[in-house]
Formats: C-alpha cells, structure tokens, sequence
C-alpha cells in the first residue's frame, strides 16, 4: 500500500523518464536511478522530464545524478532569471517560458502573458527539464525529437536545443499576438472618440504585461550569444542549431523593445489627450463661470437697496435691466462659441 502511494506520487512530478541509445528510445519504464545506470553503462542518456518538484524531489534528483547543492537551486523557484550557468561536467540553462492569455477585451486587470520557467540541466550522459507552471508544456517536443533519430543521436544538448527552440517559437507567437493588442489600442486612442479601450490604467496595464514578457525574453540575449562563443562546449553540428534559435530571440527581442517604444508614444499621446480634453473643460466652466459672473454682477448691483439708484423709479426698469442682462449673456455666449470655448 506505502509502495503504491510513494508510486503515485512520482508520477506527480516525473513525467517521463527514458534512456536514449543511437537516437533511439529503449524499451521498458525505469525510475530516474535505474535510468543512470543503464545509460552509464552503455553509450546513451538520460532525459528525465520533471513538473513542478518539490525541494525534496529536487535532493533525490540531484543525489542520483551529482548534481551539487548551487546547481540544483536552479530548479527549485519558477521565478530565476534567464541564464545560462556551467559548473564542472553540468551546464544548466533557465528559461522563463511564456503563453498568450485570450481575453474579450482589454481591461485594467487583464492578464496578457503568462510565464512560467523552464530548467535544463546538460551533463554528459543525462539532460533533465525541470518546468515550473502551466506554459512550456515538453511533450510535444519529446515526441519531435523520438520522430527524428538522427537529431536525438546527437546526445543531451539536441534536446536542449529542441528545449529552446521551443521556447523561444513561443516567444515569437506571444509578440504576434501582443502586437494585435497593441494595434486595438492604438487605434482606440487616436479614433475621433476613444472609448474604453482608451483609458490610462488600460494601456498601462498592456505596458506592465510587456515588461513582464520582456523580463522573461531579453536577457537570454546574452547568454545564447555567450554559449555560441564557447567552443569547447557545444559541437559544430549543435552550434548551427543554435544559432538559428540565437536568431530567432533577436528578432524577437528587436520587436518587443519596439512594442516598448509604441506603447510609451501612445500612453504619451492618450495623456495629452486627456490634457486637452481637461482644457476644453476648464475652458468651457470659465465660459459659463463668466457669462453668470455678469449677470450676478447686475443683480447685485441692484440688490443694495439704495434709496437713490439710476432707473429705480423708472416703470420700465425692471424689465431693462433683465433685457441686459439677457442680451450681455447672449453676446458673451456667441463670442465663446465663436472662440471655441463653448
């Protein structure tokens, strides 16, 4: 009973498990330890594929596969930086993952990009993927990679290739999707009547989601270009891999750091629009403001009570002075609205 439920619960965090020989998956289940030995014995690898462990999985995995107390760090937060880190015989690789979230309309709450991350730890005779959250799901990738033998042969870091690539196609799927966003509230703003698509707190809310995706992308900029540069650590063959992967983050880095600079115009532009509208409007109660200034003016005037005051005797006097004053509010009217300001 102990021995089924300790069963299920590997089964929650490893997700798959398997020995690649000349590319080619071999037969049969192993647990992660077995996994080791078999490839140790032979000329294949391991690639263990683990979702969101716990600190305790991650001690048992790296007392299994050498893995000392720094480098399995990596793997136990969804919140690293992007990076890639080499220590002795193991390099690690952090990537933040990333997914677009479908929403009806822009709102000052929406979720636009989720992350999560993804961990790859390289060694000679293993590969494990650590994934943290719900974007980067790897079984597509592994069973791309069982597809094409010739790729797999080519040991550990052509399925941390297959990793990045992954990844970093995503990336170029979530800029594509957050330029439409961008292009919605663009046209929203600079439209004769902006709507709500419009408002402040909207296009920040998209300029916050953007810096969060540019978080996860742009520093790996960095790291590709310093793996690229080492020699010593990647073949000929795996390199050309990974420059297209390079190539495809710059190009996508390129277009988010233009999302940035477009997005910063338009908040610019949506906030001297609100400028000007808060002008109109202090234009339009100084207008009115003044129109009643004259007419309380008179009023008061003739609200002294003096005994001896010009036309007070007079049978036409009241009906006079409502005449100016009616005909002072409409001349003062017209020439506000002639200068815009009504």
């Amino acid at each position: 009973m102990v021995a089924d439920e300790q069963n299920r619960s590997a089964m929650d965090w490893v997700v798959d498990c398997a020995v690649y020989v000349a590319g080619r998956r071999m037969g049969g289940q192993f647990d992660y330890a077995q996994a080791l030995e078999i490839a140790r014995a032979g000329e294949g690898f391991v690639w263990l594929g683990l979702h969101d462990p716990t600190p305790a999985n991650i001690i048992e995995v790296a007392e299994v596969y050498g893995l000392d107390e720094l480098t399995a760090e990596h793997a136990l937060s969804p919140d690293h930086r992007p990076a890639v880190e080499r220590s002795e015989e193991v390099t690690v690789i952090v990537l933040r993952t990333t997914r677009y979230v479908d929403h009806p309309e822009l709102t000052e709450t929406s979720e636009v990009v989720e992350t999560g991350a993804v961990v790859v730890f390289i060694g000679p005779q293993f590969v494990i993927t650590v994934r943290h959250g719900a974007p980067g799901a790897l079984g597509p990738v592994r069973s791309d990679l069982e597809a094409r033998p010739q790729r797999l042969a080519l040991g550990p870091w052509a399925v941390a290739h297959a990793v990045c690539d992954r990844v970093v196609d995503a990336y170029t799927a979530v800029a594509a999707a957050v330029e439409t966003d961008i292009d919605a509230v663009e046209e929203s703003v600079f439209a004769r009547y902006a709507g709500a698509g419009g408002r402040v707190s909207h296009i920040y809310q998209l300029k916050r989601e953007l810096v969060e995706f540019k978080r996860a992308v742009a520093p790996l900029q960095r790291h590709f270009g310093a793996l690229l540069e080492d020699r010593t650590l990647l073949s000929k063959e795996i390199r050309r891999y990974f420059r297209d992967v390079y190539n495809n983050l710059l190009r996508t880095v390129e277009r988010i750091t233009a999302f940035d600079d477009l997005l910063n115009s338009i908040l610019q532009a949506r906030l001297a629009q609100v400028t000007v509208d808060q002008n109109n409007d202090m234009r339009k109660i100084a207008g009115w403001a003044a129109i009643f200034a004259v007419q309380t003016f008179i009023a008061g005037i003739y609200g002294m009570n003096f005994t001896f005051m010009p036309e007070l005797g007079w049978r036409y006097g009241y009906p006079g002075v409502m005449l100016v004053m009616i005909v002072t509010a409409v001349v003062m009217y017209r020439g506000f609205r002639r200068n815009n300001w009504l």
